[in-house]
């Protein structure tokens, strides 16, 4: 970053030349004071100028270099200017003089005064054409270049000029409009791009105005991520922009169009003083929420980082091509290389005294080099080089956290809904070829266009079919009115709510199910499937964000304040650039939405998700990484699921055989799920006449005047309510009679859904059909994923290799890795650890993903259950989790002690936590036991005085425990620390009482801190049971074997959001579907259990590479995902997003 030249001006030595004040004349502090005081300052200048023509026949050793600042007063008399100039007038032999705001205006340029060196540069108001004329009189040395000044007000020069010296910059279209004529334009506007002058930019596309001094820019999203646009302005209070529901470009004025680079909300705003020095800073991004991220002074809060190599060139070359010695410029850094997106000319950095010093350092020696030898001024350039290299120093804690990695499944969603249908209309065949589905025999389409022109079909076919009777074709006509009213609800298209998909067969379709008509037709068609529904609800996404507060208390300082938000010490981490963050989701909308959402609350962020999205969210399609294709099962998948349907097809009661062959792993959440359903087709048979019974109810529901038109949760109409459960009676029960088991999810997921957000109808036996259609999805669900260890292991190959390969190389970078830009040292005020670096990526996926990975670590060989009773009892615990909901989470926690050597197996330690997600509506009594969220060794407590404070202040007290406590249940461990990792504050003489096998707190409101670190040496036994503390947030806290749950998030955002205490409840005051404060119905997630706290790097890497091996097929064949030939253009429907994180550019192949 700074390249600072080093020493003095040479004249300190020598004296002062008859004076010993530096003659120096700066405006005054605030602007309604009198210009007495400059004007005096003028005066004795004019005088010395006067002074300076008598005395020409002294000795010219004495002949001072007088530098000018001509400018407005704003700026002449702003803060740095002052320090800088200050300094400045520490060189013997330089005089600085100001130019008076009303001379530079009124006067004429033979009255300015006179001066050997010019500072001057224009801002609003400057009469730079005076400056120019005063320049071509006086030619004094210039410091920045007037005549280039006039290019810097044109963003179109500034963007020639920058090509044309080869500097990286965005894709680009420039928009010249005639005022007289502005519709007389280059211009085409699409619903998700523009095409200026015959190149066409994709949303999200950049506007701006042409105009340098108009800080109007707008960003425009594409309608997959909600639309709209961001308009950023200059900051006014605390906001520098906000987002707006217009997704249509201006259509007066000329701009420039260019593409919109990811940069994760990071601008880094670079100062060159001179070709050699630079100094850079990195701010939140104006286009992110639009919150100005400020002080306790009220001043914008930037962090300075280090600029790479190339960066450092770019500097160089923008600072010449410009001839501005002083030039502040901004960098976009993404996609793995650093943009120039804006030159602003002349500019200071704010609030650095070590830039002051270097600033005036080099402005002097620049000026004393080039104007001493014409005064005869003994003067010689400073032994100090002026690039200085700047090497980062790490901190030396104890077991330091270095990485965290989680694979999260998205919040609550709506019931997705499908249908299929077989189609050979001409219609179809052309829009199937339009689209290229001929070159893979698939065709997916979601963009509003796309599903415009399937509406489009269906409206035209039914007017066709209006005049048949047929039968056939009148079922064919349902199915066409249901295509018809699905693309048109909510009155408008969106990628995230609907996609139709096409696929061709040759002959047909071959045979049919319930849902598809049979084929009496020879010849090719196409099999087209409308998937709908399963949209982020409003629930999830308070889960989703209320979890990414939470999420903050893994990180060092995680219990304190930062700016006023609880976990601050993830904040401070990442405003100052010492977090690599990068967030990954598959290209369903709900999976984006609960990303974004994750993110806002992790980061504190304000406003709309849809900028998040763009700017945060990278869409990991390409390569299987989190994506999957549901309909491309494997055939070890297609074989389990055939003998699934074959053993639930038995009307009878299970035998010890089906025991045997459903449940081998003999796991208690299907032994519990087949004892509650005895014999599966009499449980069908239950839930379809339940079923039954539900529309049937639904139906006089509909005939009631009072609840026709009754709103349900998320917009749902009683008529919407009844077509998804009429669609599930009839295809549950296929025409012979037996039972489509496929279906099972399907009515789960519906019931579950209206149990929790549509309790308000009290409609009939709903809970009789929740608890035995959730004790058959318990069965089917998983089992879907391989029955034996064999086929469960090889399923989750074929879905998880890419994101293992992916982990496993997050796991690796996390040694000094060049491509992470760093805070810089030198430069960073009130930041006691700037070397403290913490790497987080966070994997949002489906079920599916998460699924398959916790299979790999079950099952894949991580640890021998004999050998090692951690893990057994955690594969006890995982075997008793029933199902993985929304929000379920794996997360993996590396941590580094640099006291051991680089090469030693304990140099390294990993940890293994999961938790089941969001909790269910009869979980309270029957929750899986877990052994709790183990705590570090108590044995480097010594070191923690080596702790950075991230808060800058002292933390908060903890939470008080605010849920009930099950006393049977809970037998708190002692909790210990990792130095580094985390601030703690230690409970000491806390007592704990054993009576009648509890525990009890003898302090009833304790402040119990989160100190989450596991054990340092592996071998170390658990604590014997008589001091602790209880975990408050994202951990459960238990001692091994017995289970606790920590306070729900409702509690925690209760607390957290208005800042006081509240009492415990009392056991029982929690019904099972409260949620979180202001957003009733959202239930509680459970906390993060640890599945395992002493494993070495060394044995994950080598469990990983033996798992990717195994496997070698599956990756030949995902693999092909990596190569050169995927296209990695963003697209309206999904926005392919190669982002550096907060601090990072990274090579797009390597997926950092």
């Amino acid at each position: 970053m700074s390249e600072p030249c080093d020493g003095p001006g040479p004249g300190e030595e020598r004296g002062r030349s008859q004076r010993d004040v530096p003659l120096f004349v700066v405006g005054c502090e605030d602007d309604e004071q009198d210009m007495g005081q400059m004007e005096a300052g003028m005066k004795n200048e004019m005088f010395r100028e006067e002074e300076m023509e008598d005395d020409e026949d002294e000795s010219p050793s004495e002949r001072q270099i007088v530098v000018g600042i001509c400018a407005m007063m704003k700026k002449s008399k702003s803060k740095p200017m002052t320090q800088i100039l200050e300094r400045l007038c520490k060189f013997d032999y330089i005089d600085v003089v100001i130019f008076p705001e009303e001379v530079i205006l009124e006067e004429p340029v033979e009255k300015w005064p006179l001066c050997d060196c010019l500072i001057s540069f224009h801002s609003k108001g400057f009469p730079l054409d005076k400056a120019v004329e005063y320049a071509k009189l006086r030619n004094p040395l210039l410091i920045n270049d007037l005549n280039m000044q006039y290019f810097i007000q044109d963003r179109r020069e500034v963007y020639r000029i920058l090509q044309e010296e080869g500097i990286d910059l965005p894709r680009y279209g420039v928009l010249n409009r005639d005022p007289d004529n502005p519709e007389e334009c280059n211009l085409v506007e699409g619903e998700d791009h523009v095409e200026v002058n015959g190149e066409v930019f994709p949303k999200p596309f950049v506007e701006k105005p042409v105009c340098a001094e108009d800080h109007n820019v707008y960003i425009y999203y594409p309608t997959s991520a909600g639309g709209g646009s961001q308009r950023l302005f200059r900051k006014i209070g605390s906001r520098s922009s906000v987002y707006s529901p217009e997704s249509s470009v201006r259509k007066t004025g000329s701009y420039i169009y260019e593409e919109f680079m990811p940069t994760d909300g990071t601008d880094v705003k670079v100062y060159t003083v001179g070709p050699d020095y630079a100094h850079a800073e990195a701010r939140k991004s104006p286009a992110l929420d639009g919150k100005v991220e400020r002080d306790s002074e009220g001043k914008e809060i930037r962090y300075p980082v280090m600029l790479t190599a190339m960066e450092k060139l770019v500097a160089r070359k923008v600072c010449l091509a410009f001839k501005q010695t002083v030039c502040g410029f901004d960098l976009l850094r993404a996609n793995g290389h650093s943009f120039v997106c804006d030159v602003n000319g002349f500019s200071f950095v704010k609030n650095s005294m070590k830039y002051y010093d270097d600033c005036a350092k080099v402005l002097g020696n620049m000026v004393m080099r080039e104007l001493a030898p014409q005064f005869h001024i003994p003067w010689s350039i400073p032994m100090e080089a002026e690039d200085i290299p700047i090497v980062p120093t790490t901190s030396g804690t104890m077991m330091e956290l270095r990485c965290v990695i989680a694979i999260i499944r998205h919040g609550d969603r709506t019931p997705k809904q499908k249908m299929k249908m077989e189609v050979r209309h001409p219609l179809f065949f052309e829009l199937f070829e339009k689209y290229g589905g001929y070159k893979t025999g698939k065709l997916k389409l979601k963009k509003p266009k796309q599903l415009q022109e399937v509406l489009d079909i269906a409206r035209l076919l039914l007017v066709e079919l209006g005049q048949h009777n047929d039968c056939e074709i009148e079922e064919k006509k349902s199915k066409l009115e249901q295509l018809k009213t699905v693309l048109e609800m909510y009155g408008h298209f969106s990628g995230i709510n609907r996609k139709v998909q096409l696929t061709y067969l040759r002959n047909g379709q071959p045979k049919a199910s319930s849902e598809e008509e049979d084929s009496k037709k020879d010849g090719p068609s196409l099999l087209l499937v409308l998937k709908w529904g399963g949209e982020l609800t409003p629930a999830g996404r308070v889960q989703a964000e209320e979890l990414g507060r939470a999420f903050r208390c893994m990180y060092p300082g995680g219990q304190g304040d930062y700016a006023g938000f609880p976990g601050c010490g993830l904040l401070r981490l990442h405003s100052t650039y010492r977090h690599d963050l990068k967030i990954y989701a598959s290209d369903e909308g709900r999976v984006q939405m609960t990303a974004a959402a994750f993110a806002k609350g992790l980061l504190a962020l304000e406003g709309e998700l849809t900028p998040i999205l763009v700017q945060m969210v990278k869409s990991a399609n390409m390569n299987g990484l989190l994506d999957s294709d549901s309909d491309s099962l494997t055939d070890c998948q297609q074989k389990v699921k055939a003998r699934l349907h074959e053993i639930m097809q038995k009307d009878q009661e299970f035998s010890q055989d089906d025991y045997l062959k459903l449940a081998p792993t003999g796991s208690p959440s299907l032994v519990n799920s087949m004892d509650v359903i005895e014999n599966p087709v009499k449980t069908c048979d239950k839930v379809y006449a339940l079923i039954q019974s539900l529309t049937s109810q639904i139906r006089k529901r509909l005939e009631d005047p009072k609840s026709s038109d009754l709103q349900l949760y998320h917009s749902e109409t009683l008529e919407l309510m009844l077509q998804r459960w009429s669609k599930l009676e009839r295809d549950f029960r296929m025409k012979n009679g037996r039972y489509d088991i496929s279906k099972i999810p399907d009515i789960y997921d519906c019931i579950k859904y209206d149990s929790q957000h549509n309790a308000s109808l009290s409609l009939e036996d709903t809970l009789e059909l929740f608890r035995l259609s959730r004790a058959l999805a318990d069965i089917v669900i998983p089992q879907e994923y391989g029955i034996s260890k064999a086929e469960k292991l090889d399923i989750a190959q074929a879905y998880c290799v890419p994101l293992l390969k992916k982990i496993q190389l997050d796991l690796q970078r996390t040694h000094e890795d060049e491509a992470v830009n760093k805070l810089h040292p030198l430069y960073s005020r009130g930041v006691m650890s700037p070397g403290r670096h913490v790497r987080t990526r966070l994997y949002f996926t489906s079920e599916s993903h998460v699924h398959s990975l916790l299979s790999i670590f079950r099952y894949g060989g991580l640890l021998d259950e004999e050998k090692d009773q951690q893990w057994k009892q955690a594969m006890d615990y995982l075997s008793a989790v029933t199902e993985l909901n929304y929000m379920t989470q794996i997360v993996i926690m590396l941590y580094e002690d640099n006291n051991k050597d680089p090469s030693s197996e304990e140099r390294f330690h990993v940890e293994l936590h999961f938790s089941p997600g969001v909790k269910g509506c009869e979980d309270e009594e029957n929750v899986p036991l877990g052994f709790g969220f183990r705590p570090a060794s108590s044995e480097v407590c010594e070191h923690v005085s080596f702790l950075e404070d991230l808060s800058q202040d002292q933390p908060d007290q903890a939470l008080p425990v605010s849920e009930p406590i099950n006393i049977q249940r809970r037998s708190p461990m002692i909790r210990n620390r990792k130095t580094g990792s985390m601030e703690v504050q230690t409970l000491s003489q806390q007592q704990f009482v054993r009576s009648n096998n509890s525990m009890v707190c003898n302090k009833k409101y304790s402040p119990f801190t989160l100190p989450l670190h596991p054990p340092l040496h592996p071998a170390l036994p658990p604590a014997p049971p008589h001091t602790g503390s209880l975990c408050s947030g994202l951990f459960s806290a238990s001692a091994l074997g017995v289970s606790c749950s920590a306070p729900n998030l409702r509690d925690y955002v209760r607390t957290h959001h208005h800042h006081h205490r509240k009492p415990p409840l009392s056991p029982g005051s929690l019904p099972c579907q409260s949620g979180f404060e202001g957003c009733s119905m959202v239930p509680s997630i459970y906390p993060l259990e640890t599945l395992h706290n002493s494993l070495s790097l060394k044995q994950v890497d080598k469990f990983l590479n033996a798992v990717c091996e195994s496997s070698s097929e599956v990756h030949a064949k995902t693999m092909k995902g990596w190569s050169p030939d995927v296209s990695l253009q963003p697209t309206a429907a999904s926005v392919f997003l190669w982002i550096r994180n907060f601090s990072s550019p990274t090579k797009p192949a390597s997926m950092a």
